[in-house]
């Protein structure tokens, strides 16, 4: 049986203090479920409203991509500088330790390899099991324009009416074959596709132009790294892409296959987080490098 409340100290129910109720800091997710946001805000930054993720999923169509042939090796040393890490569950399973606090934004969907249509894919996660390894979001590839465009949309939409049912934000990436051009209009018109049919957030490429893309995205962008640029290059495009609206950014090449990848992603948070010039952050880029 409890103990009666028998504290002499009178009580004190603070009626002159009105209880706050505070719009959540992620553009576009203030109408989400406590989970849903408890997970956003483990992938961006409450203090910056940003993130850093580290992307190496390759594998799952690429196979052994260069600098992830042993990602034990190659990526440990970098994720205590990640606010997310995207991967697949197979890699988490075998190579993350549990111990890792980081965010996890799980690739969800998957089906062919480079040697074949890339757009024919199909969701190749369980939301159960992404449950059960206690992931931050799941994403999936989306072929706008594509062979299979209506096949990839209906991927992301099912894992949104998953996700919601369990309090899981889905991030829609959008993919863009050798066959389409990687324009504003492209990018505007594929963003906002992912953002209207329930995407939390959107993986998408920075092109000129992109502060209309991020203004007509009614959620989260973070920009993908692509081929591996040289590092000043790099970070000119982060620092361009979160001047022009992005929320972020998920590097994987331009990080695990610099000269310096630890130097690099630290030079990266210096230009996300603390909106750092391009100068500065390469300034340190390679003071770390040359680092004895």
């Amino acid at each position: 049986m409890a103990e009666a409340d028998f504290s002499k100290k009178e009580k004190n129910f603070y009626t002159d203090i009105p209880q706050k109720s505070e719009a959540f800091f992620l553009k576009g997710s203030n109408a989400y479920d406590w989970g849903m946001k408890n997970r956003l805000a483990r992938i961006f930054s409450p203090r910056s409203g940003k993130t850093v993720m580290l992307a190496f999923d390759h594998g799952y169509f690429q196979g052994p991509t260069t600098g992830l042939e042993r990602v034990d090796v190659t990526i440990r040393p970098l994720i205590p500088y990640a606010d997310a890490l995207m991967l697949t569950r197979g890699i988490l399973r075998t190579v993350i330790e549990p111990s890792s606090t980081n965010a996890v934004v799980m690739r969800a969907s998957g089906g062919p390899s480079i040697l074949k249509e890339l757009s024919n894919e199909h969701i190749a996660v369980d939301i159960e099991d992404a449950l059960r390894m206690n992931v931050s979001a799941m994403a999936v590839q989306v072929f706008i324009g594509g062979p299979h465009e209506t096949q990839t949309v209906n991927n992301m939409t099912r894992l949104v009416d998953m996700g919601m049912r369990y309090g899981m934000p889905v991030l829609g990436v959008t993919a863009v074959g050798t066959e389409l051009v990687r324009d504003v209009r492209y990018i505007s018109l594929a963003t906002r596709i992912l953002a209207e049919l329930g995407a939390s957030m959107v993986k998408t490429y920075f092109v000129p132009g992109f502060e209309q893309v991020a203004a007509a995205c009614p959620v989260p962008i973070v920009i993908a790294g692509g081929k591996k640029l040289p590092e000043r290059e790099a970070l000119q495009m982060a620092h361009d892409a979160i001047n022009q609206g992005a929320s972020g950014v998920d590097m994987g090449r331009n990080i695990f296959q610099s000269d310096s990848p630890v130097a690099m992603i630290g030079a990266v948070r210096k230009v996300v987080h603390d909106n750092s010039s391009v100068k500065e952050a390469y300034q340190y880029y390679e003071e770390m490098k040359n680092r004895k």
